[in-house]
């Protein structure tokens, strides 16, 4: 038992470890991944590692080379913009069934203790928001909203698309705190949370299929924001090198 934990252990901390190498930066597009060299900086065992390069293979980071091993994924705007397309289609599959099959109470509850979370940490001025804590409870109103249809199938899929680069609901805000543009949309993404949750408890499938649909684009237009209207904050989100012209 205690060995199977210990791997399991190992695992995780390979899979996370190798997927921060190329989120940070550290790890360029194009550029070939040494599983020894990642062993010794992460202080574990080639096998965890071998299996993480895998899995990341598998989630589209990576890609298989013809030499043998595994390198950093250049990524087109437009493979950006189809992953946060299909995490919103995603994610309103998973509104909508949850408001034509109904939601229990219990759940009910708990996603709306979240909205009066992200209520509170709002503030009249953007530059007082509790932005942090906002980001926090971000992540686990979008976890919550995966889960809500109660559909396994459909939370594994959401999970696994809000791996890509800049596809998850929080894409850029944990870096992007003092950036005013992306704190005001977070006005209107706090009253399309509302709107979900709302048509959800109402059971209007299609309308919240809908709103879901066009609140993951928030992710789209702070991408777009970066790319067209201020370069130079590219610099600060490591990642962006993986997106090519």
């Amino acid at each position: 038992m205690e060995t199977e934990k210990r791997q399991q252990t190992q695992s995780l901390k390979a899979l996370m470890g190798v997927r921060d190498l190329v989120f940070s930066g550290r790890a360029r597009p194009g550029e070939r991944l040494s599983e020894i060299a990642i062993a010794e900086k992460l202080g574990i065992s080639r096998t965890p590692i071998r299996a993480a390069l895998a899995r990341l293979e598998q989630e589209g980071l990576l890609e298989l080379i013809p030499s043998g091993g595994y390198a950093v994924r250049q990524f087109s705007r437009d493979e950006v913009i189809d992953s946060i397309e299909l995490r919103g289609v995603l994610e309103g599959t998973a509104a909508r069934l949850a408001a034509e099959r109904g939601v229990p109470p219990a759940r009910l509850r708990a996603i709306k203790d979240l909205l009066r979370g992200l209520d509170e940490t709002m503030a009249e001025r953007v530059e007082d928001m509790a932005f942090d804590r906002y980001v926090e409870l971000n992540a686990q109103f979008h976890e919550a909203l995966a889960g809500l249809a109660g559909s396994g199938i459909i939370r594994r899929e959401i999970e696994r698309v809000t791996r890509l680069p800049f596809a998850s609901p929080s894409a850029f805000l944990d870096k992007q705190a003092d950036v005013p543009e992306f704190r005001r949309s977070l006005i209107g993404g706090q009253a399309q949370h509302r709107a979900i949750v709302n048509a959800i408890e109402l059971r209007e499938g299609a309308r919240a299929e809908a709103l879901a649909r066009e609140h993951a684009r928030l992710a789209r237009q702070n991408l777009e924001y970066v790319i067209e209207q201020d370069r130079g904050l590219i610099s600060r989100v490591p990642a962006l090198a993986l997106i090519g012209e």
